[in-house]
This record gives structure tokens, C-alpha cells and sequence, in this order.
């Protein structure tokens, strides 16, 4: 059991760490929508390919205001600390009662 823990923890870990990267990926695209960037500049196109396909069904699903307010970025930075919170902490305290 003291394995699966230590698997458990490390597995928490990881995600925690992927979820926190992806939220300053969101962040950084939210910036990046303040301005007018070369859509053909390399980070500007890799940013758009990570974060548009969990951006999209959110901004179908919410729209887009007539202040043409994008709130999609906001939703998924608030999903994913949820995520880190409930699914971490859940994982962490899993690997706590085996280890």
C-alpha cells in the first residue's frame, strides 16, 4: 500500500503542476487578446492551438457579450482551480490514508 501512495502523491503532483502551467497558458492568451498580436508569430499560433479547443465549447456555450466580453478564459481558470483544489487534495489524501 505504501507503493500506491507514494503513486497516488506523485500522480497528485503532476497534475497539479500541468493545471497550474495551463491556467498561466490561459492567462498569457488573455493578454495576449488586449492587444492585436501577429497571428503568425510561433507563440502566438502555439498559444491559440493549446487553448482553443477547451476555450471554444465554453465560449459556444456562454457567448460572447455585446461589450464583446470573452468570459471563457475566466470560466476555465476558475474550473481548473477547482480542479486543483478537489482532484489534487482528493488524490493527496487518498495517498495520506495508504501511505
Amino acid at each position: 500500500m505504501f507503493v500506491l501512495g507514494n503513486l497516488l502523491s506523485a500522480t497528485a503532483n503532476i497534475i497539479d503542476v500541468v493545471l497550474g502551467f495551463y491556467m498561466y497558458v490561459i492567462i498569457g492568451r488573455a493578454i495576449l487578446s488586449w492587444v492585436s498580436p501577429d497571428p503568425y508569430n510561433p507563440i502566438v499560433q502555439f498559444l491559440y492551438k493549446i487553448t482553443e479547443p477547451v476555450l471554444s465549447p465554453i465560449r459556444r456555450w456562454t457567448g460572447t457579450y455585446s461589450s464583446g466580453m470573452d468570459l471563457s478564459p475566466m470560466i476555465v481558470i476558475l474550473i481548473i482551480m477547482f480542479l486543483q483544489h478537489f482532484l489534487v487534495g482528493t488524490l493527496f489524501g487518498i495517498a495520506q490514508r495508504l501511505g
